[in-house]
């Protein structure tokens, strides 16, 4: 399972969300990991994953780490959760190279807080899929975890409608329903979310919200440092940019977290 080949330390590592959000952990990485040869792929072709079935979200998976098998990654991080949530666990033992999904890695990390309660914002896939509640209980079994989807918010981001009255609405309804839980904290759990704190912290405060991303980056660094996977070459490191449909709206919309510097290649993947 995931075995790790150590004269492959210059082969790249593979990023992949269903559209920009998963760039909130990619420009983390590039600034934590600054030598690293980097793939990303947005899926936009088949945005939003949300509201997808397990069966085409673990075909998406694996067209995906197919596609990155080919361009011979050392390692895939799952920068989604609703692909960690429900295809990681089935196809995780079905490539060679090291596979990060970011729910099942920042569990281990958030549950050893000290949190009492803790609430988390999620896709309709990822809250019925349970998996952030089993993963915390893993490592802390009196942890209190409420789940609450938001399954509009992807697209507001993704259209970039922060400013939109009815976005505003959405956002605070769920909030309300969140607070009445009275957590310590909540888990953004979609890597879409961060990009709405602006309007989340017009009704709370910033502090309550994690933003996985960076747990989740130190996670693989240390990682990676560990098995001795780190790129500690002089050459200047590449960086390849997929999208499996609409690039203009991939770079658009990329701004907020990561200024896309080439015109993303479109790949379908098949379709």
């Amino acid at each position: 399972m995931n075995t790790v080949n150590h004269n492959l330390n210059s082969y790249p590592v593979g990023f992949f969300d269903s559209g920009v959000g998963g760039l909130s952990v990619y420009s983390k990485f590039k600034k934590i990991l600054p030598l690293e040869n980097t793939l990303y792929f947005g899926d936009l072709y088949h945005l939003p994953y949300g509201n997808k079935t397990q069966q085409e979200l673990v075909s998406y998976a694996r067209s995906i780490l197919d596609f990155y098998k080919e361009k011979q990654v050392k390692a895939v991080v799952i920068a989604c959760n609703t692909s960690s949530a429900q295809a990681y666990d089935i196809i995780k033992n079905e490539y060679d190279f090291r596979i990060y999904p970011i729910i099942q890695s920042c569990a281990k990390v958030i549950a050893l807080q000290n949190i009492e309660k803790l609430g988390v914002f999620a896709t309709q896939a990822t809250v019925n899929s349970g998996v952030y509640t089993k993963e915390l209980k893993k490592y802390n079994p009196a942890i209190q975890v409420k789940e609450i989807a938001c399954p509009n918010w992807v697209n507001i981001v993704e259209s970039g409608a922060y400013k939109n009255s009815s976005a505003l609405v959405d956002i605070k309804k769920h909030l309300d329903e969140m607070l009445e839980f009275k957590p310590n904290k909540i888990i953004l759990g979609c890597t879409h979310y961060p990009y709405l704190i602006p309007l989340l912290e017009k009704f709370a405060a910033q502090e309550i919200f994690i933003d996985p991303a960076e747990i989740f980056v130190e996670y693989i660094k240390n990682d990676m440092k560990t098995l001795g996977m780190l790129n500690l070459g002089d050459r200047k490191p590449y960086e390849e940019i997929y999208v499996s449909a609409n690039p203009e709206s991939f770079v658009e919309h990329a701004k907020i977290f990561y200024e896309i510097t080439q015109q993303p290649k479109v790949n379908k993947l098949g379709e």
